[in-house]
């Protein structure tokens, strides 16, 4: 495959794709293969296509001579040297970084049947434990997780969003109950949760409370006063731990949390029965939670000092193993979807320098960040996919994974 001499054309004019992309009624990745690749998609009629370039062409004042020429092959260059776009104007590349985490994608049901599949194998489709990737990074959060939930503790998850925070949360439900272990989980209710009232209303210690009255003893009524009612709290928790019972609190969505709250989740941590402690403290959050646990902060310096904090890391070396593993729960194998030249540029596209372009400014090499979480992989190939489909190409290579 080779580009076309429109690429040339559509400089010379001052053509944006995108703009030629919108009038034509196509996708720009679509057309974007066409140019840089003379890939024709299945799903539109090549005499038809041709019809609708050469109109918009001629709308935009290309001369007779030049459309001539638009659709002749022109020598493509090394891979190394391909450009993962047209770069017909500045805001290309700025609209491909952005574009570096794609919104939720579906495998469309022409991509199943192109690769002989019979469900979704990137859908977050997790019915069982079984169902959960696991690297030794994601192992030690969940075994973290755990220990916290079994013997006591209070940690902080931290990851970035599509990292599987909330899968490792129902994980560690689902193995409480599965093991049946006597712990009773408890989880406040967050839906609209802020860390100021002016933006929505904030989680406090009252709520926390109530939240463990619920779980621990449903058939008791809160009592009026915070006092009385933190007294409550703490006897249930007793009487609980008593009978043969761990508790934990698991609060998602914890970057929300208002400091003052942090600040009172160390006096719930305390809670005893002589040398027992009462309740084990999950939280679950983005990247800001961490930040709300600076050690520089002197408001949280007490709840600091007690909470570890783990993360979640991307996938970087792993990705060969998370996509073997997607692929192989759904029966297909993986080397049939998507080539290794393709795994790689999915890599690539998932790495970028541009949060580090501070230092680089300073003199320094920008450090590299690594975007390669489980949603942005799924997202990204999926979309990968359905071009695939649509190009008619038997397996992702690293030109289509250019080209999304």
């Amino acid at each position: 495959m080779a580009a076309l001499q429109l690429k040339q054309v559509m400089s010379d004019a001052g053509i944006k794709q995108a703009d030629m992309a919108r009038e034509m009624g196509i996708a720009r990745p679509t057309l974007g293969a066409l140019i840089n690749h003379g890939q024709w998609p299945r799903s539109i009629h090549t005499a038809a296509l041709k019809d609708l370039c050469l109109s918009f062409l001629i709308d935009c004042g290309v001369s007779d001579q030049a459309l001539i020429t638009v659709f002749e092959e022109v020598p493509e260059p090394c891979v190394e040297d391909v450009a993962p776009a047209v770069s017909l104007d500045s805001s290309t590349t700025d609209e491909k970084d952005d574009a570096m985490l794609l919104r939720k994608q579906g495998l469309s049901p022409a991509s199943k049947k192109h690769f002989g599949l019979f469900r979704d194998p990137l859908a977050d489709e997790v019915q069982s434990h079984e169902d959960v990737f696991v690297s030794p990074d994601i192992r030690y959060v969940r075994e973290a997780m755990w220990q916290t939930a079994r013997h006591g503790g209070f940690i902080a998850v931290v990851g970035e969003s599509g990292s599987g925070k909330s899968t490792l949360r129902r994980d560690l439900i689902d193995r409480i109950n599965r093991e049946g272990q006597h712990v009773v989980v408890i989880e406040p209710y967050v839906l609209g949760m802020e860390d100021t009232d002016t933006k929505g209303k904030t989680l406090k210690a009252g709520h926390i409370a109530e939240a463990i009255l619920t779980a621990v003893a449903p058939l008791e009524a809160p009592k009026s006063s915070p006092e009385a009612r933190f007294r409550q709290v703490h006897r249930v928790l007793r009487d609980s731990r008593r009978s043969g019972n761990q508790h934990v609190l698991v609060i998602e969505e914890a970057h929300g949390l208002p400091i003052s709250t942090l600040k009172h989740l160390k006096r719930f941590f305390e809670l005893e029965d002589g040398f027992a402690k009462l309740l084990s403290i999950v939280l679950i959050g983005q990247s800001e939670l961490r930040s709300k646990l600076s050690e520089s902060d002197p408001n949280v310096r007490e709840v600091v000092q007690r909470c570890e904090v783990v993360e979640l890391q991307p996938l970087d070396g792993k990705l060969e193993e998370y996509l073997k593993f997607k692929f192989d729960r759904a029966g297909k194998p993986v080397v049939e979807v998507i080539d290794q030249a393709g795994i790689d540029a999915l890599r690539s596209r998932l790495t970028t320098t541009r949060l580090g372009m501070g230092r680089k400014a300073m003199g320094g090499e920008s450090p590299a960040v690594s975007l390669l979480y489980p949603l942005a992989v799924q997202n990204l190939l999926t979309a990968c996919m359905n071009m695939a489909a649509d190009l008619g190409v038997p397996r992702v290579t690293a030109d289509v994974v250019r080209e999304v």
